[in-house]
């Protein structure tokens, strides 16, 4: 299995390649678009999805290294070729001899097989929603648009990565109180490394802000790190609000080229939800049911915290996680530091792979001399035990935070699964990325239970690309609809709230003893608790996601904190906070691609708790269950409707009961 040479790949290698591979590209298109020969699915339709292998093949490298290795040199080649990109990508879809060919070939869809009308259809709304239809100047204001989104949406990362590698909140002796070992001797170890080993340092990557908010006794620092996080690129160098409002403004003009009133309106169409309206019936229905028991969880807390800590505390929102965490280990004895020590990554990689092996029949294999772009990165050759090891795809994992690397956790394809012209089955390579918490001192790195959680969701999007056994390339893997793709990730996390699980691989790092009964047992019944505030929280994104993208009339920068705040009112668990504001560093939807999307973490989650009873009802464990799973989801790609694959695997349409089961437990 040929490997991608990362260790001879060059930053100045990139834009020759791009610009040479969007050449090769566009005289493969020159030539679909000239054929004089009749218009057939195998010479235009077929022929265009396999065009542009070089380019595929270039970006496939450059995108997923960008993620973990934005270095200003990267970063600076990115902001020179994305506007080439999007110009490329412009010309082909606005390409009307290209279009005229692409209607006549994708006529008489019944004569196609499945996947190939699935394909016919796709390519065909492709160019539909990319402007083959527009004329004149509209055809010209397209592409002005495309490609100043490209640009904007790159500036918007960078500008949050910058604000988050730049900040630190350096402590002393006597700003420790209420940390755990473990994260003082991360903080140290980070100081060290930055020159200052007589101090401590906070940053806000998520290995570090998270526990210094959930245990730093320094109410004082909490509402520094809090605001610090809260107002990123709200003012100065990198401020995102001109940037962000004119990215909603953009989406709303290029909604309109297109015959919508709204971006969202627009983006729906395209998805499962199908328009804005159901997207917020289901907010709403949701909303109804948890904002009730928010509302008990938030009484609790605070007279928890003012029976602990005075009667005069008024609670804020850097308080939350310190007093919920408190409270949480005082009902159900639950100790997440105690807990992390049964958690080192070597025996949660086990435990993940492992269950992959349980319910799927695959193996891990390491490849300790694959080229990788950094010494921590780790690579494993997939196979299919089942089927005589026949090869399923290489899996390459990137687990700690670098100030280059982007916050968060994401999986990307580097290759995807795809039948060649010549029918060999190019089986996928996959990247998972993580920040996890740093090895410290002669401690391996310790996950907390949430980043088990999150590793296991990761894990869960490298399944449905890995497995992925579909022809077309653009079907494959988890090039699905974004309201469709959450679910084979969140399905995954269902596992970690099972003891079986657990016990089959976390031990205690240095006596390798087994997690002890009384705090396995509370941790599992403390997992419902804070349901109500965790689902507010997510519903608010998702409001304020929709507002951005209803809009009708442009919204100015000045203007962005209020109309946030008046997007989330009807979630607002706090009274809001000076500056603070969520939209200048929410890269989901201005950056990625969650743009009137981000409720599919919700809707999502409806999925997957109903298709997860489907395995707690016949073992979660059953392997025939686990391959029906796979045949029906995990190896289907887009190769049909999402709704049909869903019900072709539990028998029905989605029902949001077993979510309030598994929340509340009724």
């Amino acid at each position: 299995m040929r490997l991608t040479p990362f260790d001879k790949i060059s930053v100045d290698d990139f834009e020759p390649a791009i610009v040479k591979a969007i050449a090769a590209h566009d005289a493969e298109i020159e030539a679909i678009a000239s054929n004089g020969e009749e218009p057939t699915f195998d010479n235009t339709i077929l022929a265009l999805e396999r065009s542009g292998a070089d380019l595929n093949r270039v970006l496939g490298v450059f995108f997923p290294l960008l993620g973990v290795n934005a270095t200003d040199a990267m970063q600076a080649v990115s902001m020179r070729v994305t506007p080439l990109l999007s110009r490329h990508s412009s010309a082909i879809t606005l390409n009307e001899r290209l279009w005229s060919r692409v209607k006549v070939a994708a006529q008489n869809l019944e004569d196609f097989n499945d996947e190939d009308r699935r394909l016919a259809e796709n390519t065909v709304a492709a160019f539909e929603r990319s402007g083959a239809t527009l004329e004149g100047d509209a055809r010209e204001r397209y592409r002005e648009i495309t490609e100043r989104l490209s640009q904007l949406s790159l500036q918007f990362e960078q500008n949050v990565l910058a604000e988050m590698a730049a900040y630190q909140l350096w402590l002393g002796k006597d700003d420790l109180a209420g940390l755990p070992e473990s994260i003082v001797e991360a903080a140290r170890e980070a100081a060290v490394e930055a020159g200052r080993p007589d101090q401590w340092l906070i940053t806000l990557q998520a290995p570090s802000y998270g526990p210094f908010m959930k245990y730093s006794a320094r109410r004082d620092l909490r509402q520094r790190l809090y605001m610090a996080y809260n107002t990123l690129c709200s003012t100065g160098e990198h401020s995102n609000l001109a940037i962000l409002t004119e990215i909603a403004d953009l989406r709303l003009d290029l909604a309109r080229l297109m015959g919508h009133d709204t971006f969202a309106a627009y983006r729906l169409e395209r998805m499962m939800a199908g328009s804005p309206q159901v997207v917020l019936d289901m907010l709403g229905k949701l909303r109804e049911t948890y904002m009730p028991a928010m509302r008990r969880e938030m009484d609790e807390l605070r007279e928890f915290a003012a029976r602990v800590d005075g009667s005069d505390l008024e609670f804020k929102p850097w308080d939350y996680s310190y007093y919920y965490n408190k409270l949480r280990d005082e009902r159900f004895n639950v100790n997440d530091e105690q807990l992390r020590t049964y958690f080192p990554l070597e025996r949660v990689i086990s435990g993940v792979f492992g269950l992959a092996t349980r319910l799927y029949g695959l193996r891990f294999t390491p490849i300790d001399d694959a080229p990788v772009w950094h010494p921590e990165v780790k690579v494993w050759r997939v196979t299919d035990g089942d089927d005589h090891d026949r090869e399923v795809g290489v899996l390459y994992a990137d687990f700690f935070p670098r100030p280059v690397k982007q916050s968060g956790a994401w999986m990307t394809n580097i290759i995807e699964q795809h039948v060649d012209a010549a029918g060999h089955d190019i089986r996928p390579h996959v990247m998972l990325a993580t920040n996890f918490s740093r090895p410290t001192g002669d401690k391996p790195s310790l996950l907390t239970f949430g980043e088990v959680n999150t590793f296991l969701h990761e894990f869960g999007h490298c399944l449905h690309g890995l497995l992925s056994r579909v022809r077309h390339e653009s079907l494959s893997g988890t090039n699905v609809r974004r309201d469709f793709v959450e679910l084979p990730s969140q399905l995954n996390e269902n596992f970690l709230r099972h003891r079986e699980f657990i016990d089959s691989f976390a031990a205690r790092y240095d006596t390798g003893e087994a997690v002890p009964d009384a705090l396995l047992t509370g941790k599992l019944a403390s997992m419902r608790f804070g349901a109500g505030y965790a689902c507010v929280r997510q519903l608010g994104f998702g409001y304020l996601d929709m507002a951005w993208h209803s809009i009708r009339v442009a919204v100015s920068a000045d203007d962005v904190k209020d109309y946030e705040r008046d997007a989330m009112a009807q979630v607002q668990v706090f009274e809001p906070i000076g500056e603070c504001m969520m939209s200048p560093h929410f890269s989901h939807i201005f950056a990625g691609g969650y743009a009137a999307g981000y409720y599919g973490y919700k809707w999502a989650e409806v999925l997957d708790a109903d298709a997860f009873e489907c395995f707690e009802r016949e073992g979660i464990f059953n392997r025939d269950t686990a391959r029906r799973w796979r045949d029906c989801v995990l190896s289907r790609g887009d190769t049909a409707d999402p709704m049909s694959l869903y019900i072709a695997f539990t028998g029905h349409e989605p029902r949001v009961d077993a979510l309030l089961r598994r929340d509340f437990g009724s």
